[in-house]
């Protein structure tokens, strides 16, 4: 009887060994949501839920160090590929395109670089409650890391209102729709 037992018990374990060995670990994501300074201190980014199920990573510029040209005039995305999008003012506009979450606990997808009209494969995570890693890269081979810092202040200028609102930034077309639950609870 005390084999049976042993054996039952080994076998239990066993098998629960080989059930957890060989499996990707999947790490909850810490959401990156919030208000963020620019390594170089140039620019604040605002992330947030996008798309129309919520479950992915948007970011807009709220602040900006310089937002106007020498002759006063607002800096515009002029080297957008989208000729529709090349007189949108830089200050909120959309820079990081819905982020999807890894099984790394990581966000993943594309950063939009206005200085040059094009866009670059991004991760980006949470290194410490108040600092976000975002590593871009330019064909998986050529990658930079920086550390932004998160903000909880408002700057002179800085956009402060909801997405899409009068004093919020502007999402792009493909990333402005709400899911239906959202727009009915905004109808209430």
């Amino acid at each position: 009887m005390n084999f049976l037992v042993r054996m039952f018990l080994r076998s239990l374990v066993a098998a629960l060994l080989m059930s957890s060995t060989g499996r990707a670990e999947t790490i909850a994501p810490v959401d990156p949501g919030g208000t963020w300074l620019t390594e170089d201190g140039r620019a604040r980014i605002r992330l947030e839920r996008c798309g129309t199920a919520r479950d992915r990573i948007c970011g807009f510029i709220v602040w900006m160090k310089d937002p106007v040209d020498p002759r006063g005039q607002p800096f515009r995305d002029s080297f957008n590929p989208d000729p529709d999008k090349r007189t949108r003012a830089l200050l909120g506009h959309q820079l990081i395109l819905g982020l999807k979450v890894t099984p790394e606990g990581r966000f993943d997808g594309d950063i939009y670089n206005a200085e040059d009209g094009k866009s670059y494969s991004v991760s980006l995570w949470r290194d410490a409650s108040d600092r976000l890693k975002l590593k871009g890269c330019l064909l998986k081979l050529l990658c930079q890391t920086q550390t932004w810092t998160q903000t909880l202040d408002v700057q002179a200028g800085q956009l402060v209102g909801l997405t899409g609102d009068p004093g919020g930034p502007r999402a792009d077309r493909e990333w402005a729709s709400l899911p239906a639950q959202a727009k009915k609870a905004a109808a209430k």
